[in-house]
């Protein structure tokens, strides 16, 4: 005899978890199914375990330059097993957060492998053997696995990816090849320069962060440059062997030369595909699309009942999206108003904007939301834009981080923002309030209303406005 949920939510990550507290507060008996710990990749072996490495290397990086400060030390060191000890206790706090959540709530969380069969019946392999349980509703929240490219080579000892690296104790990244300029490989760009190693990044786009506004991206590789680290765009690698260290074989597509790269360890950082494995039985038949599983407008399945949300999805492979989008599905599942947007259409426009923020926690950190005056442009809209460079703002020259800028697109009839860009300190907590207007569709006028904080990095949103509002035949340009 199966044992019955009214939901029952295979995957425990951000939208697994998300989805059964918000149920949870419906009323509805729930059960969660993992063959991991509680949080995920996201808080296990993704977001948090990575930011807290981001946050430690950075304050090394801080204390090596801090004479300007007038902080005067006579040794500067780190020890990378007592900062992967630190990003262990960051997980294990967060995540008992989440346990102490799910035992408020009643929320079962079941662990064990499991697999989708007819009739929304769930089976569930273990430690206690075969066990099955049935849902009243099913969603699927499995989240995504890292790719490994097909490149000669590419599995050899001191190759790895992106979840092996947060799990490694030793330092053995003095030199260190990283494949792949999106948000994970400049990221990890980021700890391993601020940790004192030789880094090269090799993308095979154009630019850096893929789809990203081109300003944007441009002005992560001119900080990253001046860092020291190397960038190869529009270049892919051939092979990769093993004499004295690891030899990476590179084509640049550009100039159409080939040469070599030395590393002590080369990090796999491409991007990540929805994972699937033994999810759906041979008595389902889920309908696929290039890998993702597809849902109609509401995340439903093409079987009755069953829901995906997250990275299983969503091109946008964000923690908060696969909770917004698990916060959206229980609403829906449970007849309730819905208490989140995905996207906006402001009065007067013809065109869905995502009010999604992006962010990457480099330095300076990057936060996007909205569109790009480029996609404006393409999308046929007329808009103006406000920018203001960082250089000139109390809290950056306080800091000493003065290098960014602050961009807001406006419609330009209505004066409704459509959409930001941000290079600066504090960026991914700024971008909130500017998510905040698109969803709402505040206009220019609206948003300077706002009384802002002297001295805050966030008084340059201030100045973007006015700018963006001024008279003038020539734009400011970011230098």
């Amino acid at each position: 005899m199966a044992n019955y949920y009214d939901l029952i939510i295979i995957g425990a990550g951000p939208g697994g978890y998300t989805a059964a507290i918000k149920a949870a507060g419906f009323g509805m008996k729930v059960a969660v199914i993992d063959q991991d710990k509680l949080g995920g990749v996201c808080i296990n072996r993704g977001c948090i375990p990575t930011k807290a490495l981001l946050y430690a290397s950075n304050i090394f990086s801080m204390m090596q330059h801090c004479d300007e400060f007038g902080v005067s030390t006579d040794f500067i060191s780190f020890d990378f097993a007592k900062m992967q000890d630190y990003k262990k206790r960051s997980v294990r706090k967060y995540r008992g957060e989440i346990e102490k959540l799910f035992e408020r709530n009643g929320i079962d969380f079941i662990k064990g492998t499991a697999t989708l069969r007819r009739e929304r019946m769930v089976e569930v392999n273990n430690e206690n053997g075969r066990e099955y349980f049935q849902g009243k509703q099913i969603i699927l929240a499995t989240g995504a696995k890292a790719i490994m490219p097909e490149i000669p080579g590419i599995h050899q000892p001191g190759i790895i990816n992106s979840d092996r690296l947060l799990a490694v104790t030793n330092w053995n990244y003095d030199r260190v090849v990283i494949l792949g300029g999106g948000v994970i490989g400049v990221e990890f760009a980021t700890i391993f320069q601020a940790l004192c190693a030789k880094v090269t990044i090799i993308e095979k786009g154009p630019h850096l962060l893929g789809p990203m506004d081109r300003e944007v991206s441009a002005a992560l590789e001119k900080q990253l440059t001046k860092k020291g680290i190397s960038i190869h765009c529009n270049t892919t690698v051939e092979e990769i062997s093993r004499e004295e260290g690891l030899i990476c074989r590179i084509h640049d597509h550009t100039t159409e030369e080939e040469s070599c790269l030395r590393a002590s360890q080369v990090v796999v950082a491409v991007g990540r595909t929805p994972y699937l494995n033994g999810l759906v039985g041979e008595d389902v038949t889920l309908e696929m699309d290039q890998g993702r599983l597809v849902v109609d407008g509401d995340f439903q399945t093409s079987e009755p009942g069953v829901y995906a949300v997250g990275d299983m999805v969503a091109k946008t492979q964000l923690a908060h999206v696969a909770m917004a989008q698990a916060t959206y599905v229980v609403e829906t599942i449970a007849g309730r108003a819905h208490s989140i947007r995905l996207e906006a259409v402001p009065n007067g426009m013809y065109v869905s904007l995502p009010i999604v923020p992006n962010c990457i926690y480099t330095v300076p950190e990057i936060a996007t939301v909205g569109i790009t005056e480029q996609t404006a442009k393409e999308l046929g809209m007329k808009v103006r834009c406000g920018v203001y460079t960082m250089d000139g703002n109390g809290k950056s020259i306080i800091a000493k981080e003065e290098d960014g800028f602050i961009r807001l697109i406006f419609e330009s009839y209505s004066n409704t923002i459509v959409g930001a860009q941000m290079v600066c300190p504090r960026a991914t907590d700024m971008i909130g309030e500017m998510a905040t207007a698109i969803a709402n569709g505040l206009t220019a006028k609206q948003l300077s209303r706002a009384m802002r904080a002297h001295p805050t990095y966030g008084e340059g949103i201030t100045v973007a406005i006015e700018d963006a509002m001024k008279d003038k035949v020539e734009k400011r340009k970011i230098q």
